[in-house]
């Protein structure tokens, strides 16, 4: 049985590969047909399509009314994709990014962050008065208390949002059209079958490699909570990963930069957005905090990109060596 995972993950990372180069070429292929920027359909189909397996785990979650799982997947998918993703696609090879990136978009995405962690943070308050009125109780917080909520209103205001900036997308698409290329153009039903199968590889290997890497960690003896940390949160988020280093090392940085940016906004906003319609999420200390940590560590990489409007190997190592901090910290906390 054991073999039999170890085959399954190869052939997952495989499916994973291919499907990713697949993607990634019909995706490029729409860009040039449709005259928009590739940074475009990265911030739209690639990101729709790569943000699939957290869709799938919150919407399922949501259903079964157990979705507490919902923004801990939201937020550690967004923390991985950021910080490791963009990492390593810096490392391989440095990575330019499009000015429009780093004035509406990655903005964009830091603000939709901090509209829900405000909005939750405000049960806050509410525990603080609770622990000044019963000061015997004030050591009886933990990481999973819960202390907040993502009520259907929050998450109606988070879908209004999101397809407000999908419209806007849209109408800067069609306001500034890319100068056509003089290359042989794609077929519109090659592009289209390229997309659909790639994006099928993508999930189907991201799938077997999840839960072949969970029964080969299991037999190891690691446990429950050290599998969900590194096994689950890596396999939900393998398509942004690979999907983004196909792209960057085929030259479509855009792709890359904008499958990260516009996978986290659709995260935030669509998916957070439809899971807690379905069954408002309760937020604990773990997850409140780890909200902190998605906007510090996303203004920081705000920071790096600001002034060269690029992501160089230097901040690709470092972003990879925060991650690597935060996850120790989230082990043992």
């Amino acid at each position: 049985m054991l073999i039999l995972n170890f085959l399954l993950l190869v052939i997952g990372f495989i499916g994973l590969i291919k499907g990713a180069d697949w993607f990634v070429d019909g995706s490029a292929g729409v860009a040039r047909k449709l005259r928009v920027s590739s940074v475009i359909i990265g911030l739209t189909i690639v990101a729709m399509g790569t943000s699939a397996p957290e869709l799938a785990v919150s919407t399922t979650a949501a259903l079964k009314g157990s979705n507490e799982i919902a923004l801990s997947n939201v937020v550690g998918s967004n923390i991985f994709n950021l910080m490791v993703v963009l990492g390593v696609c810096a490392v391989i090879h440095k990575v330019p990014v499009d000015g429009i990136i780093i004035k509406r978009d990655f903005p964009f995405s830091i603000g939709a962050m901090i509209i829900t962690f405000l909005a939750t943070g405000s049960s806050i308050i509410f525990t603080s008065e609770k622990l000044t009125k019963n000061p015997d109780s004030r050591f009886s917080i933990d990481m999973a208390d819960n202390i907040g909520m993502v009520t259907r209103p929050l998450a109606i205001i988070l879908l209004v949002i999101f397809f407000i900036y999908i419209a806007l997308l849209i109408y800067d698409a069609k306001k500034h059209p890319e100068e056509e290329e003089e290359t042989r153009a794609m077929s519109s039903k090659k592009c289209l079958f390229l997309i659909l199968v790639g994006l099928t590889f993508i999930i189907a290997g991201g799938q077997a490699v999840v839960h072949s890497s969970q029964y080969i960690a299991r037999f190891f003896g690691m446990t429950e909570t050290l599998i969900g940390l590194t096994v689950v949160a890596l396999g939900t988020s393998l398509p942004e990963l690979v999907t983004s280093i196909v792209a960057a090392k085929k030259g479509e940085t855009g792709l890359a930069i904008g499958n990260v940016v516009g996978s986290n906004i659709f995260n935030n906003l669509l998916i957070l957005g439809v899971s807690s319609t379905i069954h408002p999420i309760a937020v604990n200390t773990a997850s409140f905090f780890d909200m902190i940590v998605l906007i510090l560590m996303s203004f920081l990489v705000l920071l790096l990109v600001f002034r060269k409007k690029e992501l160089g190997r230097a901040g690709g190592v470092l972003m990879l060596l925060l991650y690597t901090l935060y996850m120790i910290f989230a082990a043992i906390r």
